[in-house]
């Protein structure tokens, strides 16, 4: 049994279980597919396929092989890469959620060009659940998320606190600071993130701990749309006080405190437990833990300060 055929049986699964689409992609002939997958079986002294009528289709067995041979092939591939690159520019590929890919990835990403200006960085940010996707595919090296991965063979580690206000119009009535009660929470519109994303994971943990059930009236996967959405007076949203900051400090919005709710958390660096992490990740990763917690002014528009009169 050989890596070659490790890399024929991944492929015949990813055409579909499809052998001769398989032979295709790999510039063979279909019988040296099939002979290879033969080999694979009488080798382990297992179906990986079912053969009903002209289909393949994986058996459970092959699905648990189909782990090891992804895995092994792209150790593999890296290693490839990695040697063949060695005395040229490297290449980190880093995912980020949406908030921390706003808020903090571009002064990581700048601090570790300039300490490492030979290694291309690839970012990637989007919802944290297709971050885990693309861990486990092994399209990214290692991200930023803001909850804990949901696959056992992702290892998380937590590198930062960081919490969640909640936020409403300064003209809504309620002063800054002000606590109300968990039925009066549970009354108001609610200006949520998308399914998916960190921050309303976090929402859906710590409502759904104390029993609340929340029918968004708004979804959206901006945070800026959401805060300018509580400045016109449209509902309340929960959302990082990092990204809140520039409105609440402009006085457009307040904070706001919920009987038993407590919306802390924290942010974790992810990669896949049989990663071989490359030093450039490391140095990455021991960049993002040691990061001075300094941001720029989120632009919010289309509001601007409010005059004197209505502070």
């Amino acid at each position: 049994m050989t890596l070659r055929h490790m890399m024929i049986f991944r492929t015949v699964c990813e055409n579909d279980c499809n052998s001769t689409r398989a032979a295709k992609a790999m510039n063979m002939t279909q019988p040296a597919v099939s002979l290879a997958i033969k080999e694979l079986e009488m080798y382990y002294g297992v179906h990986l396929f079912d053969r009903i009528g002209r289909r393949l289709r994986i058996t459970d067995t092959g699905k648990h092989f189909l782990q090891y041979a992804i895995h092994i092939s792209d150790l593999f591939a890296d290693m490839e890469a990695g040697l063949r690159d060695w005395d040229s520019k490297g290449i980190l590929r880093i995912g980020a959620s949406i908030t921390i890919g706003s808020l903090f990835l571009p002064g990581y990403v700048k601090e570790f060009s300039s300490a490492f200006p030979g290694i291309d960085i690839r970012v990637n940010v989007e919802q944290a659940d297709r971050l885990e996707q693309k861990i486990l595919t092994n399209e990214l090296d290692c991200a930023l998320t803001e909850g804990i991965p949901h696959d056992p063979r992702i290892i998380s580690e937590a590198y930062m606190e960081d919490r969640l206000c909640i936020i409403a119009s300064a003209k809504s009535g309620w002063k800054q600071g002000e606590l109300i009660s968990k039925e009066s929470f549970k009354k108001q519109r609610f200006l949520m993130r998308e399914h998916g994303s960190g921050t309303r994971e976090v929402f859906d943990h710590v409502t759904g701990q104390a029993g609340i059930h929340i029918t968004p009236a708004w979804e959206a996967m901006s945070t800026t749309a959401l805060i300018n959405a509580v400045i016109t007076g449209l509902g309340i949203a929960v959302l990082p006080y990092r990204m809140i900051q520039p409105a609440l400090e402009r006085d457009l919005i307040v904070t706001i405190d919920a009987e038993g709710l407590d919306f802390k958390r924290n942010f974790y660096v992810i990669h896949h437990k049989d990663k071989f992490l490359m030093p450039s990740a490391d140095n990455f990763i021991s960049l993002c833990k040691k990061y001075k917690d300094t941001l720029s002014d989120p632009y919010i528009s289309p509001f601007s300060a409010p005059a004197a009169s209505d502070r």
